[in-house]
């Protein structure tokens, strides 16, 4: 096992279904000179990577640096989480070969996102043989120290869907649970090229006889198998005669909803000092507020006033998309989302 300074702060994983201001989130915490914010590393470097007892150094850095095929598969849209500049002229990567670490987490952190990479390449590779779980935390912790933070902060986009072996890697992380009406975020998800991804799949394999859905309901290792799924249906699948057509926003309802119920399970129980619910209304109407629990709940003494009038000038007011429905379409939606709406005390 490797040993480490660790700070005195305990992690915190930002948990979430996607498409409800978790990426406003990791924004804000981005801006504090004390908080090392980590966004989209999980995502990008895939949850099966956790599979894995041991791992070298060695091996922990391809991880990090080689593309699998669901990275690439994310790499086919484009949308704001993915921050590497592919359109510089001096751009390093193509999305052909952009490493899962510099797609988001690294240029979040740094201008100079290329130079972290090449310093990390040996310090990664130095590490002893050790599980997935214990290489993050080293590379967190060696992040912290050299940018001088006191506290990490993960987040993922749709991070509910593998919430239970993050939580089964870091028993010791705290959540900020970070949630939206369902309505605006199936919307969203509808649009959004991962989420389509993620749906379409589901979708195919339930032609089959095989229900993603339930077994989100049902299994501990939801988060694996839907990955391995998805692996799977690149195989089985041309993506020519995948049936995007056949997409609803109500399908986008269900997933959001499955979502949400399987996070209020995972950790809905857990006691305050443990998990902050954050929801995004609230952080649009009172931003002052919102931020000042969403820090305090991390750690009391990171309260800095400066940061905070910064930080409140990020929630913006958006308008709503689910009004902009048809009738029949708002309630086809709501009944989808009725669940998850009905567990997070959102008027019908």
């Amino acid at each position: 096992m490797v040993t480490f300074t660790t700070t005195t702060i305990p992690p915190v994983f930002v948990l979430s279904s996607g498409r409800c201001g978790s990426t406003m989130i990791s924004n804000i915490l981005n801006r504090h000179p004390r908080v090392l914010s980590l966004s989209e590393f999980v995502s990008y470097i895939g949850i099966s990577s956790f599979r894995y007892r041991r791992l070298t150094g060695d091996r922990m850095w391809e991880i990090y640096s080689r593309q699998s095929k669901r990275t690439r598969v994310m790499l086919g849209g484009q949308y704001e989480e993915l921050l590497y500049p592919f359109d510089d002229p001096k751009a390093r990567f193509t999305r052909h070969d952009v490493p899962p670490i510099l797609c988001a987490m690294l240029p979040h952190l740094t201008e100079r996102h290329d130079e972290l990479f090449d310093e990390l390449e040996p310090v990664v590779r130095g590490q002893p043989r050790q599980s997935p779980a214990d290489h993050c935390r080293f590379l967190f912790e060696w992040l912290c120290r050299r940018f001088g933070h006191d506290v990490w902060v993960e987040r993922s986009g749709g991070s509910l869907i593998f919430a239970a072996k993050l939580l089964e890697e870091f028993p010791d992380a705290r959540v900020i649970h970070v949630y939206r009406d369902g309505r605006e975020a199936a919307i969203s998800m509808s649009r959004h090229h991962i989420f389509r991804e993620i749906m379409v799949n589901i979708l195919a394999f339930r032609s089959l006889g095989y229900d993603a859905m339930k077994s989100m309901a049902r299994g501990k290792y939801f988060d694996i198998a839907i990955l391995r799924l998805e692996s799977l249906g690149m195989a089985l699948f041309k993506p020519a005669r995948l049936p995007y057509h056949k997409l609803t926003l109500t399908d986008f309802g269900t997933l959001w909803s499955s979502m949400i119920e399987r996070g209020q399970r995972l950790f809905g129980h857990f006691q305050s000092d443990r998990l902050l619910n954050v929801r995004f209304e609230d952080m649009q109407a009172e931003p002052d507020t919102q931020i000042r629990r969403l820090v305090r709940f991390i750690a009391p003494a990171l309260e800095d006033e400066a940061w905070l009038r910064e930080a409140c000038s990020i929630p913006r007011q958006t308008s709503s998309k689910f009004a902009q429905l048809a009738l029949d379409e708002q309630i086809a939606l709501t009944e989808a989302c009725r669940p998850g709406l009905e567990s997070l005390g959102y008027s019908l």
